[in-house]
C-alpha cells in the first residue's frame, strides 16, 4: 500500500497558481495596467503640476492663520442649520423607506411582482447623489436649506430602504413562519415576529446614514441649498482664507462629534 493511500491530497496553491494558470494571471495584470493607464490619461494626472501648485497652497495656508472669528456666531448658526438639514432629510428618508423596504424584501413583500420594480426604484434613488437632487430642487423650490432637505431625503430613502430590506431578508425564517401558523396577518407577523429581531439593526443603519448625511450636507450650499456650505462657497469666491479656515474647523468639530456620538449609539445597539 502506498504511504499516500487513504489520505486526502490537497494541491499546492503556489504551484498550481504559478504553473497551471500563468496566462490568466498575465491577462489580468495586463488588463489592470490598461485600466490604470487609461484612467491616468483621462484624468490628466500630472505630478509636476501638483509640485508647482504646492507653493500656492502654502501661501494660502499662511494667509488663513489666524482664523477669522469675527462672524463665529453666524457660522455656528449655519452649522446648526446644516445639522438640522441632515436630521429632517434623514427623517424624510426613513418615512419613505418604511413601505419601500417591505416591498423590496423578498421574504415579506406582499407581491413578488412588486419586488423587482421596487429594487430598481431604490437603485435609482441611491444612484442619484443628494448633491444632484439638491441642485434640481433649487431650480424647483428656490435657494435655501429646504432644497437641501429634499435632496437628502430622496437619496437617503433609497439607501435606507435598500439596507433595511437586506437586513430583513437576512432574518431567520423560523419565527416568521411560526407567527404565520398562528393565523396572524402580515402586519402582525411584521410587528411581533420581525421587528423585535431587526429593530436594533435598522436603527443602527439609520444612525449611520444620518452620520453620512451630516457630512454630505456641509457641501450642499455650493449649489445654493443653504447651511454652512453656502458660507464655505462665499469664502472661497472671495478668497477669504482666514474665514475659510474657521469654517473648516467648525465643520471638522461638528462632524467629529457627530461621528463619535453615532458610533457610540450604534455600539450600544449591537
Amino acid at each position: 500500500m502506498s504511504k499516500h493511500e487513504g489520505e486526502i491530497l490537497y494541491p499546492d496553491p503556489a504551484r498550481s497558481w504559478i504553473g497551471a494558470a500563468p496566462i490568466p494571471f498575465a491577462a489580468t495584470l495586463l488588463l489592470v495596467c490598461l485600466v490604470y493607464g487609461l484612467s491616468l490619461y483621462f484624468v490628466d494626472f500630472d505630478l509636476g503640476r501638483l509640485w508647482g501648485g504646492l507653493p500656492r497652497l502654502a501661501h494660502w495656508a499662511a494667509k488663513a492663520w489666524p482664523p477669522d472669528t469675527r462672524e463665529l456666531g453666524v457660522l455656528i448658526g449655519r452649522a446648526i442649520e446644516t445639522l438640522a438639514m441632515a436630521v429632517i432629510g434623514t427623517s424624510i428618508g426613513v418615512v419613505i423607506a418604511v413601505p419601500c423596504c417591505i416591498l423590496a424584501a423578498q421574504n415579506i413583500t406582499p407581491s413578488p411582482v412588486l419586488y423587482t420594480p421596487m429594487r430598481w426604484f431604490l437603485n435609482t434613488l441611491r444612484g442619484i447623489d443628494s448633491f444632484i437632487f439638491a441642485l434640481l430642487f433649487v431650480a424647483a423650490v428656490g435657494l435655501g436649506p429646504f432644497a437641501g432637505v429634499l435632496g437628502i431625503g430622496l437619496h437617503s430613502a433609497g439607501t435606507i430602504a435598500k439596507l433595511w430590506s437586506e437586513a430583513i431578508e437576512a432574518v431567520e425564517p423560523g419565527p416568521l413562519e411560526a407567527a404565520a401558523l398562528t393565523g396572524a396577518n402580515r402586519l402582525k407577523v411584521i410587528r411581533y415576529a420581525l421587528l423585535p429581531d431587526v429593530l436594533p439593526n435598522l436603527t443602527s443603519i439609520t444612525l449611520y446614514v444620518w452620520e453620512f448625511n451630516v457630512r454630505s450636507s456641509t457641501v450642499l450650499g455650493v449649489v445654493g441649498a443653504g447651511g454652512i456650505g453656502q458660507e464655505l462657497k462665499n469664502s472661497v469666491d472671495l478668497l477669504d482664507f482666514a474665514r475659510l479656515f474657521t469654517i473648516i474647523l467648525i465643520i471638522l468639530a461638528m462632524v467629529t462629534v457627530i461621528d463619535q456620538c453615532s458610533a457610540w449609539l450604534r455600539r450600544r445597539l449591537v
